[in-house]
This record gives C-alpha cells, sequence and structure tokens, in this order.
C-alpha cells in the first residue's frame, strides 16, 4: 500500500453506482480482486473487476487514499456510499484502467456486466460508402443509441446516418464507385479521407470501428484502426466469398467481429478462422419499417393497366448502363401489351435528371420518380433490376424480377477469372446451395437449368434488352406462371426475410464492447444501512 497516493478512483454514473479504480502498480491491481470478493460476501451482489496496470497517465481529479485506511474498506466504502459525487463529478477513465462496477439486469432477464469506463459514454466510429450501407448503418446507429444514449457516433456515411444522429466528417456515399479505374480516378480522396480518419484514431480514439460494406477503402481504415488496438467491427462485410476469396487474410488480420446478413456467409467466414456472427440483413428492416406514402400509392392505384418498374441502380456508372438497355425492352414490351405503365425509380435527383429526357424520347408511357423507390416496389406487377441489395426488397414484396447488369468488356472478361458463384444476384444465391464446392459453373440464361433461377439474371457487356423483355412479357400474358413465381418467391420469403437484424447487431456490439453476459445471481443496490453494516464488518 506504499503506493496508495497515486491511486485514483472516478466516479462514473449515480444510479446504478459505478466507479473505476486506476491503480499504478500490479499490486494494487490484485487489491481490487479482493475488494470484488469482500462485497459479494458481505452484500449479496455481484462485483465486476476488470484489472491492467496503467499505461498512461489518468484524466481527472486525483483522490489521495487516506492514510491508516485499508484500501479494500476503502474502495468498498466508496463503492457502496458514492462518496466522489461532490468531489470529481463524472470522469471518463482510461481503456486501461481498472474497473469495479455492478453487473445489471437487461430487459431479457439475463445479468449482464457493464464496464464502468464505458458506462459513462462511447464513441464509434462508422464508415459506410454504398448508399444501402448508409442506410444499414443509421439504422444500426438508431438500434444503439436506444440501448445506449450516452454513445456518440461519428465518420464517415450519407444523408441517412447524419439524420441518425451520426457526426459525418465527410459524406462518402458521393464516392460509390466501382471497378480499378474509377477508383483510380478518386484515390487522391481516398486517401486524403484515410489520413484523416487515422489522425482521428490518434487524438480522439474511438472504443470501436463499425464498418458497412464498400471494400477497398473500408480494408484502409481497418488496417489504421487495428494498428492502433481499436476494435473493428465489420457489419454486412463484402461479398468476397462470392469474387475476392483470397482478401480472407486481411479479414482475419483487421477485423475483430464479422457481423453477417447472409446465413451461408456467416459459416463461410467461421470455417476460415473470423469470429462471426449471424444477425440477419438488415434490409428486411427497412422494409418492414417503411410502409410508403398513402396519397402517392392511392394516386398510383386509381391508374389502370400493369406497371412495370425499372431500378437502375444507385451508382452512376450503373445508371449510365443499363438504363438504355432497360428503355429499348420497354418499347418491345409496349408492343406486346399495349396497356402497360413503366415507372422509374430514380436513387438521386441527378440520376432523374438523367433519365427523364431519355424517358420523354422514348415516346412511351414511362414516368420518372426520385426517392419513390419502396413505394414503386410495392405497386409493380413486374420489374426490371440492376443486381444489388434491392432484390431483397423485391424479395419480401413477391415481384417478379429480371436482373440485368451491364459492365464494360474489360470487366466483364476479368470477373470471370475471379467469380466463384454461380448467380450474382442475393435472392438467387439464398435459394440455391449459394457456396457449394461441387458446383462452379456459372449461370447461363439460355441453358435448359435456368429456370432454377428465381430471377432470371443477366451478368453481361452486350445489349440484352430483348431477352429481358421476353420474360416481362411472359409474366404479363401467362397469369399462371407468374402465379408460379410469386408461390416459389414467397416460400423463400417465409424462410430468410426476417427482420430485427439492426436490434442484434447492436445488441452484438454493446454487449462485447462492454462485457460478457454472466450467469449468477442478479445483483441489487443495497440499502444504507446494509451498506454501513457491510463496511464495518468487512474492516472487522
Amino acid at each position: 500500500m506504499q503506493n496508495a497516493q497515486n491511486a485514483c478512483i472516478y466516479y462514473i454514473s449515480e444510479s446504478p453506482l459505478l466507479l473505476c479504480l486506476m491503480f499504478g502498480t500490479d499490486g494494487f491491481c490484485r487489491h481490487a480482486g479482493r475488494i470484488a470478493r469482500i462485497a459479494q460476501a458481505k452484500f449479496q451482489y455481484s462485483v465486476g473487476v476488470r484489472a491492467a496496470r496503467l499505461r498512461c497517465k489518468p484524466r481527472g481529479k486525483r483522490i489521495p487514499m487516506p492514510l491508516g485506511v485499508s484500501g479494500e474498506r476503502w474502495g468498498i466504502r466508496l463503492l457502496c456510499r458514492g462518496k466522489l459525487c461532490d468531489t470529481c463529478g463524472p470522469q471518463m477513465a482510461e481503456p486501461s484502467a481498472c474497473a469495479v462496477g455492478y453487473y445489471l439486469d437487461d430487459p431479457c432477464g439475463r445479468s449482464r456486466a457493464v464496464m464502468p469506463h464505458r458506462a459513462q459514454s462511447l464513441k464509434i466510429f462508422f464508415s459506410a460508402g454504398e448508399p444501402s450501407g448508409d442506410v444499414h448503418a443509421a439504422n444500426l446507429i438508431r438500434q444503439i443509441q436506444s440501448r445506449c444514449p450516452q454513445v456518440h457516433a461519428v465518420g464517415y456515411g450519407g444523408p441517412h446516418m447524419a439524420r441518425a444522429g451520426c457526426h459525418l466528417m465527410y459524406d462518402l456515399t458521393a464516392l460509390a464507385v466501382m471497378w480499378f479505374g474509377r477508383v483510380l480516378l478518386n484515390i487522391a480522396t481516398f486517401w486524403r479521407l484515410y489520413r484523416k480518419a487515422a489522425r482521428y484514431f490518434e487524438t480522439h480514439r474511438p472504443d470501436a470501428v463499425v464498418l458497412v460494406d464498400y471494400p477497398g477503402f473500408n480494408w484502409w481504415i481497418a488496417k489504421a484502426a487495428k494498428r492502433r488496438g481499436i476494435p473493428v467491427y465489420y457489419y454486412m462485410p463484402p461479398q468476397i466469398w462470392a469474387w475476392a476469396r483470397w482478401r480472407i487474410g486481411k479479414m482475419r488480420r483487421w477485423v475483430d467481429h464479422v457481423l453477417c446478413g447472409l446465413p451461408f456467409e456467416a459459416q463461410w467466414f467461421a470455417q476460415r478462422g473470423c469470429r462471426t456472427e449471424f444477425v440477419g440483413h438488415p434490409f428486411f428492416d427497412e422494409t418492414c419499417r417503411h410502409e410508403g406514402d398513402p396519397v402517392f400509392l392511392a394516386e398510383q392505384r386509381r391508374r389502370e393497366g400493369p406497371l412495370v418498374v425499372v431500378l437502375p441502380g444507385s451508382r452512376n456508372q450503373e445508371v449510365t448502363g443499363n438504363l438504355d438497355v432497360f428503355f429499348d425492352a420497354c418499347r418491345k414490351i409496349y408492343q406486346a401489351v399495349p396497356n402497360v405503365r413503366f415507372a422509374v425509380a430514380c436513387f438521386k435527383p441527378q440520376h432523374a435528371d438523367y433519365a427523364r429526357p431519355r424517358a420523354a424520347a422514348t415516346g412511351l408511357p414511362i414516368e420518372v420518380f426520385c426517392r419513390k423507390t419502396p413505394e414503386l416496389i410495392q405497386l409493380a406487377d413486374c420489374c426490371m433490376a440492376v443486381s444489388g441489395s434491392v432484390s431483397l426488397e423485391l424479395l419480401y414484396h413477391l415481384k417478379p424480377t429480371v436482373i440485368h447488369y451491364r459492365i464494360s468488356r474489360l470487366a466483364f472478361f476479368v470477373q470471370g477469372f475471379f467469380r466463384k458463384v454461380k448467380y450474382i444476384t442475393l435472392v438467387n444465391l439464398l435459394a440455391g446451395d449459394a457456396l457449394a464446392e461441387d458446383d462452379l459453373s456459372l449461370y447461363d440464361p439460355n441453358s435448359p437449368e435456368a429456370a432454377e433461377a428465381l430471377f432470371p439474371e443477366y451478368l453481361t457487356c452486350e445489349d440484352r434488352s430483348t431477352e429481358v423483355a421476353s420474360h416481362i412479357i411472359g409474366w404479363l400474358q401467362d397469369r399462371k406462371s407468374y402465379s408460379q413465381l410469386v408461390e416459389r418467391l414467397q416460400q423463400l420469403k417465409d424462410r430468410v426475410a426476417h427482420g430485427g437484424a439492426s436490434s442484434r447487431a447492436a445488441e452484438y456490439l454493446l454487449a462485447t464492447l462492454q462485457a460478457a453476459p454472466l450467469s449468477g445471481p442478479h445483483w441489487r443496490r443495497p440499502t444504507e444501512g446494509e451498506a454501513t453494516a457491510g463496511v464495518d464488518a468487512a474492516a472487522a
């Protein structure tokens, strides 16, 4: 106890009282364990202890321990009576400090430990570059803050994250690009953002880094965080099982927790040594929650004729590469089904500005809407779409869809060497054995087995508007085949389309950041009389 004057105690929370004891020697760390044992024996409640030697000078006011008082008795008295609330005020301890605190009951009836130095405030850095990732991260932030309002979210993302309360350092969704050439054009911006994040990790040191999809840039962020000892969570990891399996080494080295949205995906990562948790796909959370604009829905339902919805994607290159093909398909569909209507669901206003003059030039009944995708999917009879997470929303609403994704000839040639799965559409992957090692053949839409795919798909460098139109015409004219496909979609939906992914991810993240579940008796805060009697008994 000769270094007692170096001890610091920080008041963290008033109800229940949580204290963090910071010790300057290894000997003091052992005294923390004695405090826990005495408190549990005398007061019948659990006290969690996490001991570690200080590596840096603590922040906050120093409270010297009185002379002639045992460390155990002094710690228990402060733990039970909260004598420091008027002296120190709320403080935050260093992450390397010893921690003494209660175990708290959660709504599920389990006893969960709370790390006192994190009970005051959590700072989490998010990085999401895709528009869909922006939505998923925003829902995760809301779920985290509903459970722990003190959480401070900061990082790179988009408008949805900003509305959820995240302090945006940069709108990364403006850089939602694919393929090497387009990335190279923005490499200076990516490097500047990486250096900015690395400096933030040095000066502010968040408690965790949460990455959402967007491989490439997020690998840099993961590496920077891991080098500084910050826990890294990958929420909705990149689909490296489909096109870049050699990157599993990066995932193991730089990512601590992988939160997967697909069951076969979680199994694949776990088999390769990653700490994995299957939480479900957050796209179903957003789909279940979004009821749509009732005025818009009512107005559209009054119109006659079947509706075919065009979903050209959220990236600029997807819109420019596929929209003309979809409009060519619309011409062919209109010739076969004269009473058909078309609607284009654009993600961004600039996409709508790009689509409107081209739609007008066709002379067809094509309407262009911006940010009405959920409503238009509900109204649609059939859809034409690019590959992406939107296919899960189409599955949820049971909409027969043709997938068309046109890329450059060079990209089409290169992808053949790296692609390791039969399909490119999530719905088709969920319907079959997505990662079957004994079936490495690629999907051929012209083969007899093509009917096995729920959504016909065309990954191509050519114009496949004729094939796309033939599927839509067949569904509109043959109601029996249409109904059979809807029935198959319903069976898959019942199996995989379950909400709650954001909630499960938030619970997992907070549990792993704060403490693991503890079995044993639940605590109750002692009365003043019990606390006084317990301290005196412990001293005796």
